[in-house]
Formats: structure tokens, sequence, C-alpha cells
């Protein structure tokens, strides 16, 4: 199987994720990204191939960045050790130091064994699938290995924080003073640099989730855990709450009184005060096609296009870099603004939601009701073959009759797995109930139909 997944290298540290794996394929990426116009023009001009290389807080990211290091530097590339930093901090100082790459240790919302290499191209963006299989493919084929005075250096990039941080605050479009904010850290690469930049933004902050210990990271906190954050809003009479993840490249907030304002609610809120202030492409927002119904009917109200992609970050960047979009994400928080992030940001989303809290004078509450969010139930159907979901017939025509009888009050999908043989199927519609019924009425359908 590839080893590359959906968003970079991902497994069990130790497991299928060794040091060995990592040092071969810093190899690897040093002889494809070492190719290509500049980085030969960098070499015609007597200048050294450089690279940018960061981590979380988790135990197994010590050795693995000191395999990636060792690899990279074993091909010739000098090394910038950025230290514990969220993702898309890595992406900004790539370009920000114009590096010809870099490298991310990180396995994101994942438990602690868990453990991840995402690779970055020149510029801080994700690598094409092509690239990828390149990659993989020049794992068993020749390394560089040069020797004497040609081989890389390894060094610390002293300064590597403080450049984000004059970043993320460059980006603001207004101060947050007078605001009280909780930020939990999930015990990851945001426990130093977001309180940080919220505090020298002007905000009150109190911290949570912000202890890494190594192990810790994402247990019981972070945005995959937000009854902890919505408890410590309502205890500390705070303004709102913002919640990451372990690389901190996702954003999910909690108004005053403890409700949760997902990723889709945040895009309508920056995607209205974008355009608004002439920021937003194009008056577009680019989607997937699990963001809510409601964000679909709240940005027509305020004459915003969505753009709709497949599931993942990768797709929404992808459209966004095509058309030039300047907003895009997921409801799980992936927010990208593409005139200061290469990637989603989870620092620079939160800085920029509670800017227009600042900005507006409104609570997060008031600002969030800008959409109404409608009911959404998700049934995972498992054992089923899910290469005939789009083909079926009678499947087909369950989903156009589910589709019918919700009339403009809802929607249905049908996604099939990519990894599995399981097929997804989610219906929204104005009450929870009504979304149920017509969701494990489909699931039952596609399981008797699609059976293995």
């Amino acid at each position: 199987m590839p080893i590359f997944g959906t968003d970079g290298v991902r497994g069990l540290a130790n497991g299928p994720l060794t040091a060995d794996l990592a040092l071969s394929l810093a190899q690897a990426t040093a002889v494809v990204l070492g190719q290509g116009r500049s980085a030969e023009a960098r070499k015609a001009a007597g200048k050294r191939l450089t690279a940018v290389v960061a981590r979380d807080p988790r135990i197994s990211g010590h050795f693995l960045s000191a395999a990636v290091e060792a690899g990279l530097a074993s091909s010739g590339v000098d090394v910038y050790d950025a230290g514990t930093l969220p993702t898309p901090a890595t992406a900004f100082l790539i370009a920000d130091i114009d590096a010809d790459f870099g490298v991310m240790i990180s396995a994101s919302h994942n438990p602690a064994p868990d453990n991840g290499i995402k690779i970055f191209a020149r510029g801080g963006v994700k690598l094409p699938d092509l690239v990828e299989e390149r990659i993989e493919a020049a794992m068993s084929g020749p390394k560089l290995l040069p020797t004497g005075a040609d081989v890389g250096r390894i060094s610390r990039f002293a300064d590597a924080e403080d450049r984000y941080v004059v970043h993320l605050l460059g980006s603001l479009p207004h101060k947050l003073d007078g605001l009280h904010v909780v930020i939990d850290c999930a015990h990851g690469a945001a426990s130093g640099v977001s309180p940080e930049t919220f505090r020298d933004a002007g905000a009150r902050v109190t911290v949570i989730g912000a202890d890494p210990d190594g192990l810790n990271i994402n247990d019981g906190v972070g945005s995959t855990h937000l009854d902890v954050l919505s408890r410590a809003v309502v205890e500390h009479g705070a303004d709102v709450g913002i919640a990451h993840d372990g690389d901190a490249d996702r954003c999910l907030a909690v108004d005053a009184d403890g409700n949760v304002v997902d990723g889709d609610q945040i895009m309508a809120i920056l995607a209205v005060s974008m355009k608004a202030r002439g920021r937003l492409k194009d008056d577009t927002l680019v989607a997937t096609v699990m963001s809510n119904l409601g964000l679909h009917r709240a940005m027509a109200e305020h004459g915003i296009h969505v753009e709709t992609t497949a599931v993942g970050d990768r797709y929404v960047l992808e459209r966004m870099n095509e058309r030039g979009f300047s907003l895009g994400g997921e409801q799980s928080g992936h927010v990208i603004m593409s005139e200061f992030a290469t990637t989603g940001d989870g620092v620079l989303t939160g800085l920029h939601l509670v800017a227009e809290m600042a900005r507006t004078g409104k609570s997060l509450a008031e600002l969030a009701s800008i959409m109404t969010v409608y009911p959404q139930v998700l049934v995972n159907v498992k054992g089923v073959d899910r290469t005939l979901a789009r083909t079926d017939v009678v499947v087909q025509d369950a989903v156009a009759r589910a589709t019918a009888a919700l009339g403009m009050s809802g929607r249905v999908l049908l996604r099939p797995s990519g990894t599995e043989q399981l097929v997804r199927v989610m219906v929204e519609a104005a009450s929870e109930d009504e979304a149920r019924h017509h969701a494990e009425a489909l699931a039952d359908v596609v399981r008797e139909r699609l059976a293995l």
C-alpha cells in the first residue's frame, strides 16, 4: 500500500512509522524536491539547499525529527530546526526564509502514540499526489550521499516562533482589547505561541491544555473534546473560547454561554466580514460537501457564492489555488485564509474571529446567528461494497425519494469511504428526528443492497 495518505505519512510511531522509514523518506524528499528549476538555479548560484523541520510535542517527535534531519543533512541539505511549532508556522517559515522545502512531524488530532510526517514544497505549499508518488518511488532508488564539505548542516532556527508571531499580529484588522479569551491548546504545538499571540494582540487570556508532557497531546482536551473548554468559558465568565488540535491547524470556538461554534459558522462569520471589507475574492467561499446546508443558505442571503469540493482540506486548497480564492475550509475547523497562509491555521483563524468580535462590538453568539445550523445525522454503514454506492439503481432511487421528501428543507449525501468497505450516509433536515428517520432508512437500503 502507498505510504502517503490524505495528509502526509501517518501511523503508530515505531509501528509502521519507524526511524528508518523517516530517514529514507527524508533522503527521497531531498532527491525529488532538490530537483526543478528553482533548486537548480540555487545550486548554480553556489547556494545550498535548505529545509525547515518542526514537530509537535509528542514524545516520538524527538526520534522522528532526528531521523528526518539526519536524512536531509546526509543528502546535502542545510536544516533549520524550528523545534516545537504548529504545522501552519512551519509552512509560513518555509516561505518566509525562502527554503526549498520543509517537514512537519505531527499526527494532528490523533492520540500520542501516533505520529506523522507532512512535507511542504517551496512556498510552504502541500505536495500534489504526483510529487508524493515520485518521493515514494525514490525511496527505493539511489540517494544523494555527498561527502566532505558538501554534507548538510543542522542548526537551530532561533527566531522561528518570533517570526511567526509577528506575521500573525501583522495580519489582524483590529486589536482584541477588552475581550477575555480562554484558549485550549490540546497540550499540543500551540501551547506556547497561541496564548502569547492573543495576549500581544490585546486580549485577556486564560489558558487550559497547555502543559505538554509528550504523552498527553489531545488527551481529553482540544478541538475534539470541547466540553472542557465550554465549562472553562462559563466558569471564568469569558467572552469566547478558542480550541486547537495537536498541531494547531484547526480552530473551533465556544461562545460566552458555552455553545460550540463550528468551522462552518466560523467561515460564515469571516466570509461576511471579508466581503464587507473587500477582502473576499470574487465573493466566494470554498467548502466541502460535508458543510452544513445552513452555511449555503446564509451565504446566499449575503450574496456569497459557495464552491463545493470533496472532503479534505487538500481539495479545498486545490480549488482555492486554482481560482485565487481567499477563504475556504471545513466544518472540522480547518480554515484557510490564503492572504496570510498556505494551509489551515488555527491560531490565525482564532485571532481573526475574535478580531471580528472586537471590530463589531458583537458577541460570538450574535455573530454566529448569521447561520442556522440544520440538524445533521451521519450513519456509517460497514461491510458493504462501497464501489456500488453511486451506481446501484435501488440505492439511488432511495436517495432520490428522500431528497424529494426533504425538498428545500434538507439534503442527502452518500459518500463511499476512500479506504474502507464503508458508505457514509448523511442527511440534513429541519429537525433531528426527520434527519435521523431518513438517514437510518437509507442506511438500511445500503446495507441490504451492497452487503458483501
